[in-house]
C-alpha cells in the first residue's frame, strides 16, 4: 500500500508541476470588450451610487415576456452626463426618462449608456426611471445557465422562476449590473394572472387586485441586496409559516410551496429551524431579520436568494438523494435547505465586489454544511463530511477567476475551498477562536461586498499568522502541497514540496505515537526521534499528500 501510494503521488507531483507551469497546451480565454463592459468599474458606473429601485414588471406566461419599469434613486458621487444601464439581448429598453424628459441613449451588446441633460450635481440625488421589455433569455440549466424558467406543474398552472447569478440579473431587468454596488432597498411589484402567486424578496407588502383579474404582488427589501439575488417566482402556492426565536428576538419564516406539496412541505422544511440555530452559533445572527426568512418551491434545483431562498431539491435529504461526501452524513440533511441558506451570510451578508472572487460565497457556504453537522452530530461526523468531498476537487484551474471581465475560477471554490477552509481551522487548533472567527466576519463586513484581499487580510490578524503563501497556495495554484520527509539515523528530514515559493503552513503530524506541529518550509529542516523505527502519520484534516522518499 505504501509504495503504490508513493507512485501515485510521484505521479501527481510531476502532472502538477506540468500544469502548473501551463505545459499542457490549454487555450487562454480570450475576453471581449463585452466581458469588460459587464464585470469593470466603468466611467460610466463608478460617477453613481445606486440607493433605491423600484422594479416594476408584468409576467405573461401566454407568451413568455417581461415588461415593465425600474424607477431608480442615486446619489452622484462626480459631475458627469453618461450613465451605463445593463439589460441583455433580446431584452429592450424602450424609453428612459428623467425630470419628465425622455433621454437619448445608445446600445452597445448588452449595455445602454444614458445621455442625461439633467444636471448631475455632486451630492445630489437623482432620479431615473427606466422602461423595458421583451423575452428574456430562457434558462437552460437553471440555476447553472441561468434565465426565466417557464414551467408548469402537476395541474397545468405556470410554474416561473428567475436564476441568473453569474449571467446577471440585467438578463430580464434593468440595472447598475455589477456585484460592487448593492441597492440599498427595494420595491419589488410583479403583476401575475388569476390564480397565481409570486413570491419575491423581503416582505409582502400589499396585494392589489387588478381590472382585468390579474394581481400585483409588492415586496420590500429594506436591506442591501446584490441584483443576482432579486427574485421572482409564481405559482399556484400555498403557504405556512412559523416564528424562530433566534439571536436577535423573533424571526418570521414563510414557506411557499405547490399545492400538492404541503405535506411534504412541513416535514421536509423541519430542517430550516435547525438550520437557523447552528448558522447562528457559527456565524452570528441571520443578517436579514427585517425582510423576514422565506423558502421558496421553484421549478429547479435551488438557489440563495436573499430572504427568498429558492428549493427543488424533491423533498428529500442529500443532494438530490445522493450524499456528496460518500460517508454517510451527507443524507442526515436536505443539501439545498442547508447549502442555500447558508448563502445568506455568505453571498448575501458578506458579498464579493468581483465574480473572480465568488470563493467568498462558495468555499465559506461549503464548509457550512460541516458546521451544520458538527453541531448536531459531533465533530468528527463534520470533519468526516469535509474529508469526503475531497473526491470531487479537480485541480483543473485556480479558485479565483480573472477580474474585471465576469469570469469565476474552478468549481474547486466548493470542495477544494471548504478543505481549504477546514486546513485553516487545524492551524487555529482552537474552536472557541475559529468560531469567534467566523462570526466576527459576519459582523465585520456586515451588509458589506469585499475583496479577497480584505477577507485574507482579516484571516491573517486574527489568526495571528501570515497566511499570503497559504492562500497563494490554495486560491491561486492547483497543486497539492506535499510533505517530503524520510528517516536517516534518528533523524527526521523533512520539507513542503509541490507548492509555491515560500509555502511554509504549520502541519500537525504524529510521529512515534505523540502529536508534534511540525513547521516544514521549502528547505530541509530535521528533528530527532526517540525511537530506532520511526513511523510520521499527517493529521488527515489537513489538505496535503505526503511522501515518504525512503520507501
Amino acid at each position: 500500500m505504501k509504495r503504490y501510494f508513493s507512485t501515485v503521488i510521484i505521479t501527481f507531483f510531476i502532472f502538477n508541476c506540468i500544469n502548473a507551469q501551463g505545459l499542457l497546451g490549454k487555450k487562454e480565454q480570450v475576453f471581449t470588450r463585452q466581458d469588460s463592459l459587464r464585470g469593470s468599474i466603468t466611467k460610466e458606473r463608478m460617477w453613481w451610487d445606486v440607493k433605491y429601485y423600484h422594479l416594476d414588471v408584468k409576467v405573461n406566461p401566454s407568451d413568455s415576456t417581461v415588461i415593465g419599469t425600474n424607477a431608480m434613486k442615486y446619489l452622484v458621487l462626480k459631475e458627469y452626463n453618461i450613465m451605463q444601464i445593463d439589460l441583455q439581448h433580446p431584452m429592450e429598453i424602450y424609453k428612459v426618462v428623467q425630470d419628465g424628459v425622455a433621454l437619448k441613449y445608445k446600445r452597445e451588446g448588452n449595455v445602454f449608456f444614458i445621455e442625461l441633460t439633467a444636471p448631475q450635481k455632486i451630492g445630489s440625488t437623482k432620479e431615473l426611471t427606466v422602461f423595458f421589455g421583451g423575452k428574456p433569455k430562457v434558462a437552460v440549466n437553471p440555476p447553472w445557465d441561468g434565465g426565466i424558467t417557464w414551467k408548469k406543474d402537476s395541474s397545468g398552472n405556470p410554474f416561473i422562476a428567475s436564476s441568473c447569478q453569474g449571467l446577471g440579473a440585467s438578463v430580464w431587468w434593468p440595472n447598475k449590473d455589477h456585484m460592487y454596488d448593492e441597492v440599498e432597498s427595494m420595491l419589488i411589484s410583479v403583476n401575475v394572472p388569476k390564480g397565481l402567486m409570486d413570491v419575491s424578496n423581503g416582505r409582502l407588502q400589499s396585494v392589489k387586485e387588478m381590472k382585468d383579474g390579474t394581481k400585483t404582488y409588492n415586496w420590500f427589501v429594506s436591506n442591501p441586496i446584490n441584483n443576482y439575488g432579486v427574485n421572482i417566482n409564481i405559482g399556484d402556492y400555498v403557504t405556512f409559516s412559523e416564528k424562530y426565536k433566534g439571536e436577535k428576538g423573533d424571526l418570521d419564516c414563510t414557506y411557499y410551496v405547490l399545492r400538492p406539496n404541503m405535506a411534504k412541505a412541513k416535514k421536509q422544511f423541519q430542517d430550516v429551524p435547525r438550520m437557523l440555530k447552528a448558522f447562528e452559533h457559527w456565524f452570528g445572527p441571520y443578517p436579514f431579520y427585517e425582510d423576514s426568512y422565506k423558502l421558496v418551491e421553484a421549478p429547479y434545483l435551488g438557489m440563495e436568494h436573499q430572504s427568498s431562498v429558492t428549493y427543488g431539491n424533491g423533498f428529500q435529504n442529500g443532494y438530490l438523494g445522493r450524499d456528496l461526501s460518500g460517508t454517510g452524513w451527507g443524507l442526515k440533511f436536505d443539501y439545498i435547505i442547508i447549502h442555500e441558506s447558508g448563502h445568506e451570510w455568505f453571498a448575501n451578508n458578506v458579498t464579493y465586489k468581483d465574480i473572480a472572487d465568488m470563493w467568498i460565497h462558495e468555499s465559506f457556504t461549503d464548509y457550512s454544511e460541516s458546521l451544520f453537522l458538527e453541531y448536531y452530530y459531533g465533530k468528527e461526523a463534520g470533519y468526516t463530511y469535509v474529508r469526503g468531498i475531497r473526491k470531487n476537487i479537480a485541480n483543473d484551474k485556480p479558485i479565483i477567476g480573472k477580474y474585471d471581465v465576469n469570469n469565476e475560477g474552478s468549481s474547486d471554490m466548493y470542495y477544494k475551498g471548504a478543505n481549504m477552509l477546514h486546513t485553516l481551522r487545524q492551524i487555529v487548533n482552537n474552536d472557541a477562536k475559529w468560531r469567534t472567527i467566523l462570526r466576527g466576519l459576519n459582523s465585520t463586513f456586515y451588509h458589506q461586498t469585499v475583496t479577497t484581499k480584505q477577507i485574507e487580510e482579516y484571516l491573517s490578524q486574527n489568526v495571528g499568522i501570515d497566511l499570503n503563501t497559504f492562500f497563494n497556495q490554495y486560491l491561486r495554484d492547483t497543486r497539492i502541497p506535499t510533505l517530503e520527509y524520510f528517516f536517516k539515523d534518528n533523524q527526521l528530514g523533512y520539507r513542503w514540496t509541490n507548492c509555491v515559493s515560500g509555502f511554509n503552513m504549520p502541519l500537525k503530524v504524529t510521529l512515534n505515537g505523540d502529536e508534534e506541529l511540525l513547521k516544514p518550509e521549502i528547505e530541509w529542516k530535521s528533528t530527532r526521534s526517540k525511537t530506532e523505527n520511526p513511523k510520521l502519520e499527517i493529521d488527515k484534516n489537513f489538505y496535503v499528500a505526503g511522501f515518504n522518499i525512503t520507501e
